[in-house]
């Protein structure tokens, strides 16, 4: 059996190949996944700068049904033992439910929901076996943030976060820690943030890197904390005020068209 193993999905680029960097630094070896070729070649370059690491990739699309069963099947006929899984791998727009495609929708349930509880069920089942193990869920701060725009996103990602909760209370007396990471606005592709608004939000240190994130998350998922949240004072901030809005006034808003 390969043993010290991370699992990261969505590693080809963004918080999931930020995540492969450092867990390859803490000394893991790697089973990075993506459904783009380029995670080869993340692969080599993770595999150049760490050259006593193992580093097997793969391309796989995780947003649908299977997903999960057929990478834990991968992992049994290739012998991978998974210590630690790192949910990251997601999908984001900002536009109306009913405005996206079918695809769109089934994909980011299937991605958000049905792909990461299934890879805690198969892997956090080894891990107890083992009195060892560490699952990391990426929520996000939208997970109380019920919006326009936001519906599926911030739902799926509410359900990660109320999920990872309840694993972590089943677990922690079992040898395996389950960590939720809320973020709030990360300077990544994916959420298509423009250059000043990003050069603004990290000057006040309300966006952050993606590998500040990285490194707070995993620090608290070693630690075995059940949840990470950052920037934390932002959010909590943002957090307050969106609780105060009601939802009269968000019809409003929306009619206005400002928001």
């Amino acid at each position: 059996m390969k043993t010290n193993y991370a699992l990261v999905t969505g590693a080809s680029s963004g918080m999931g190949y930020c995540y492969a960097l450092e867990l390859a630094q803490r000394g893991y070896n790697l089973l990075i996944v993506s459904n783009e070729d380029a995670i080869h070649e993340k692969a080599q370059a993770i595999r150049t700068l760490y050259p006593t690491r193992e580093v097997v990739s793969e391309v796989m699309n995780l947003g649908t049904p299977t997903a999960a069963k057929e990478l834990y099947d991968y992992c049994q006929q290739q012998q991978i033992e998974v210590e630690v899984l790192i949910n990251n791998a997601g999908v984001y727009h900002d536009r109306d439910f009913l405005a996206d495609s079918e695809g769109f929708n089934q994909l980011i349930f299937h991605l958000h929901v049905v792909t990461p509880a299934m890879l805690a069920y198969y892997f956090g089942q080894d891990m107890v076996n083992r009195h060892k193990g560490y699952i990391l869920n990426m929520s996000s701060i939208t997970d109380r943030i019920a919006v326009q725009r936001l519906g599926s996103y911030g739902s799926t990602k509410a359900f990660l976060s109320g999920f990872s909760r309840s694993l972590h209370i089943e677990l922690k007396d079992k040898g395996v820690n389950v960590t939720t990471v809320r973020p709030g606005a990360v300077d990544t592709g994916l959420y298509s943030i423009n250059a000043t608004a990003t050069k603004i939000g990290k000057a006040f240190g309300y966006i952050v890197t993606p590998e500040h994130l990285v490194h707070r998350a995993l620090n608290g998922l070693f630690r075995g904390r059940a949840k990470v949240s950052v920037p934390y004072v932002w959010n909590a901030i943002l957090l307050f005020f969106v609780a105060l809005i009601p939802t009269w006034l968000l019809r409003v808003v929306r009619k206005t068209g400002l928001f």
